[in-house]
């Protein structure tokens, strides 16, 4: 219990001093100390984001992601290694156990580097498929750095990634960004938790250096089914990034002036600007949304302040409800804006929704947007959930559920027939039968029947018959 309090304590110091919302301990995996000076440029950008950086080899025997059956980092970078395998404390198995546990991953891999099959195995557990040669790299003839590629085509020129308008766009940079021999991955169609961030051109392709070219009738993959940045957020919504290229974060990816086949003069790389970007997200520190407030209650009278959050509602009960969501922004929590035609949406359900209502943003306070819609309560009875799920693309998943019981109507809650307008043709009826009872025997009463005559002349019969 004290290493857990400690443990939990060091996450919230941590959380203090870093821009992402999660934590501050980046676990930085590279195999030989020589390449750290080949990303001196990205180190330092990091550590001015305040990441407390610890680098080790993917060997080495005191590495554990794991401590005390909490993870021990709140962010893993691995970059590319010579080696076949990763080591004991970074197999797919352990990798995939750190994400469940919440924490985030950005794997960046290289041409010039074998793929480990370990790698391989771990992508295809997020259904990401790497090329069966792992040595094959994109071209593209068209969109390729002519000042350092111009014979192999193998440094690609990519603009600023872009997205629909119902997405918002977290990566968007000035300029264009060189992807030196990069790998390119092909998603796969059944997840929903994926997402291609940057996809290659249309006429880039695989290709392996060596093989012949009678291989080149048969590649991989074509255009835009290979994803160069690959982006996967769990259900926890813990991230993992597959990035196709570790040269674009190098320190000459960043400063070495480049020029399309298409410009007459070189201009200055975005790749440091993409390194940000592409960092900051995947370490949580943009798209991540919390839930605030939530609350329903009757909103019948404004006059009579109502419970809040009451366990039970009545059918054809009118009812407001509110949710307040926050955005994490560089250091702190702000108010949320949904992207264009994504709004916030709250299901009142029971097995199937009977309400799907869009909720209307109020006025924002310092740290939240309010959400808030009202209705009526549909006239059937059971066991209801307020639902609120929020899925889009790169932000953190909003599932907010509370769950309450809606009742008929008491005996004495009924309302009277008189007001009830459907019900005049029956109560017209009822005195409609009582007048015509009443008059029948008012009739019956006061209508005597009338006297017989009777023959009354003098000697009658008896006279005669004498």
């Amino acid at each position: 219990m004290q290493l857990r309090l400690l443990g939990l304590l060091a996450g919230l110091l941590g959380l203090g001093a870093a821009l992402s919302a999660q934590g501050n301990q980046l676990l930085v995996v590279l195999e030989e100390e020589a390449d750290k000076s080949k990303y001196s440029q990205f180190w330092a950008d990091l550590e001015d984001r305040g990441y407390a950086i610890t680098y080790r080899a993917p060997k080495d025997t005191t590495l554990s992601l794991f401590l005390h059956g909490q993870p021990a980092y709140h962010h893993l970078l691995l970059l590319p290694t010579q080696s076949k395998g990763l080591g004991p404390a970074l197999t797919p198995n352990l990798i995939v156990d750190f994400v469940n546990a919440g924490s985030n991953v950005l794997l960046a891999l290289s041409a010039d580097h074998s793929v480990p099959s370990a790698i391989s195995s771990l992508l295809l557990e997020l259904d990401i498929s790497l090329p069966p040669d792992r040595t094959s790299l994109v071209v593209d003839h068209f969109h390729h750095d002519t000042a350092h590629a111009s014979d192999a085509h193998d440094v690609l020129l990519l603009p600023s990634p872009h997205f629909p308008a119902d997405t918002k766009n977290f990566f968007a940079v000035d300029g264009l960004i060189a992807f030196p021999r990069a790998v390119g991955a092909v998603l796969g169609n059944a997840s929903p938790l994926l997402a291609s961030i940057l996809p290659a051109p249309r006429t880039a392709y695989t290709y392996n250096p060596h093989d012949d070219a009678e291989s080149m009738a048969d590649v991989f993959a074509t255009g835009a089914q290979l994803s160069l940045v690959t982006a996967f957020q769990a259900r926890n919504s813990a991230r993992f990034t597959v990035l196709g290229s570790a040269d674009a974060l190098t320190d000459t990816a960043f400063t070495a002036p480049v020029q399309p086949a298409s410009a007459q003069t070189p201009s200055a790389p975005a790749n440091r600007a993409f390194a940000q970007k592409l960092t900051s997200w995947t370490f949580m520190e943009t798209g991540v949304l919390r839930v605030g407030e939530v609350q329903h209650r009757l909103d019948e009278s404004d006059s009579v302040p109502a419970e809040p959050n009451p366990a039970i509602y009545r059918i054809k009960n009118k009812v407001h409800y509110s949710i307040a969501l926050s955005e994490w922004t560089t250091d702190h929590w702000a108010p949320f804006t949904p992207p264009p035609h994504s709004p916030v949406q709250l299901e009142f359900s029971m097995l199937s929704p009977f309400h799907r209502l869009d909720l209307s943003p109020s006025t924002p306070t310092p740290n939240s947007t309010l959400f808030e819609t009202a209705f009526r309560v549909p006239d059937h009875h059971g066991i209801f959930n307020f639902l609120v799920e929020y899925r889009r693309p790169f932000y953190t998943v909003v599932e907010d559920k509370r769950t309450v019981t809606v009742r008929h109507f008491a005996h004495d809650e009924w309302p009277r027939s008189f007001v009830i307008t459907g019900a005049y043709p029956w109560l017209a009826g009822i005195w409609v039968t009582v007048a015509g009872w009443v008059g029948f025997v008012a009739l019956w009463v006061f209508s005597k029947p009338g006297v017989a005559r009777r023959d009354l002349r003098v000697g009658g019969g008896r006279g005669k018959g004498r």
